[in-house]
């Protein structure tokens, strides 16, 4: 029996979508507002699940305090008041859309999760605007 077990968390990061081999116009086009040469910011909110059977001994498919410091070292630490382009080395070269942005998460979380469990990300931009991404 297979049982999911998540963690709510946030961070406040800024970002621009945009394509340096693009014109403004037409980054303009796409990415709208959020193509702000000066950045523009968003109170993300974060939902990390990890599905998994029961561990018999202890009740857990994962110790919630494990996943919870696991998230604080691999995503808050690294994303919380960042300007997400210019400080976080995964977005580099790489558009920091919620879509990417979560896919980025589930990376950093993966390796740190028994290989047995499956992930889920679901990273909410705004109340309305969200993503999710299992591998």
């Amino acid at each position: 029996m297979k049982v999911k077990v998540s963690r709510r968390a946030h961070f406040n990061a800024a970002h621009r979508l945009y394509r340096p081999d693009w014109s403004f116009e037409k980054n303009d086009e796409i990415f709208g507002k959020c193509n702000n040469p000066n950045f523009h910011g968003h109170n993300y909110e974060l939902i990390v699940s990890v599905y998994g059977e029961i561990d018999q001994e202890t009740g857990f498919v994962i110790d919630v305090k494990i996943l919870k410091d696991l998230i604080k070292s691999e995503i808050e630490n690294a994303f919380d008041h960042k300007n997400l382009n210019v400080e976080v080395p995964e977005f580099k070269d790489l558009n920091p859309t919620a879509e990417n942005i979560a896919v980025v998460i589930w990376n950093k979380l993966r390796p740190h999760i028994d290989s047995e469990k499956d992930l889920e990300v679901t990273l909410y931009e705004t109340p309305r605007n969200f993503v999710t991404f299992s591998g």
